[in-house]
């Protein structure tokens, strides 16, 4: 099995240096962007990325909420910083994009007020179960608040077909006139498996540790319950024999 993990991660990496190499060398120069253009094969698939980790959580939260079932919060919150962190790169590389072209590195359009939204929610998300010390309650307040958040992801696919944004018309899935080189799209659709093959290991690992952390707790909260009741069945004994 070790062994296993092992070439699965060795691949993995291999065809993240294939990708790279395809988005830097062999996909077709941008006519008016030019070399710039090179981050679309790294910030695209960020988001497509991002965008599965969230349905995770969002899968992950129902299924919690309708069974309860420990092992689902252990998804879903797995899913959740894997998401926020590939989120991030998102918005790390759309202003390193933007500068160049559009002469600005941020502006509160549609897409880019509800991708920001999405982070601080899925933030949120985290911070809440950080504060909740309940198991069972930290599961199912953040079930709900996950439940909600992902209602924000249709919204900022969907933003820049609803309202006029500094983004460019959708490139694919638009109208008539979208589209790109077959190329560009090749290289793109590598890139973007390329990136989500990275996310399913790190969610696979992340969900792992989660479930140890998790049988951790259980433990130390039956080990307080019973050195408790212990102390009281102690107590109870002293006070007998004073009688």
């Amino acid at each position: 099995m070790k062994i296993f993990r092992i070439l699965v991660t060795l691949v993995v990496a291999a065809l993240v240096v294939v990708s790279g190499y395809a988005a830097l060398f062999i996909a077709p120069d941008e006519r008016t962007m030019h070399l710039i253009q090179r981050i679309f094969y790294f910030h695209v698939p960020s988001w497509s990325a991002s965008f599965s980790a969230f349905t995770i959580v969002f899968i992950a939260n129902i299924a919690y909420l309708a069974t309860r079932q420990q092992r689902w919060d252990s998804l879903s919150v797995s899913a959740a910083e894997v998401g926020v962190a590939i989120c991030s790169i998102g918005l790390i590389t759309g202003p390193l994009w933007a500068r160049p072209v559009w002469g600005i590195w941020w502006t509160w359009d549609a897409r880019l007020t509800t991708t920001f939204i999405l982070w601080l929610l899925y933030i949120s998300y985290l911070i809440l179960r950080n504060l909740l010390e309940d198991p069972e309650r930290r599961a199912v307040l953040s079930a709900i608040v996950g439940v909600f958040a992902f209602l924000d992801v249709p919204l900022v696919y969907m933003s820049n077909r609803l309202f006029p944004t500094q983004h460019p018309k959708p490139v694919y899935f638009g109208d008539s006139a979208s589209g790109a080189d077959p190329r560009m799209t090749r290289v793109l659709l590598l890139c973007m498996f390329s990136l989500f093959c990275v996310m399913v290991i790190v969610l696979i690992d992340r969900y792992r540790l989660e479930r140890l952390r998790q049988e951790y707790d259980a433990l130390r909260i039956e080990v307080e319950a019973r050195t408790q009741s212990m102390e009281a069945a102690s107590a109870s004994l002293s006070s007998g024999s004073e009688k």
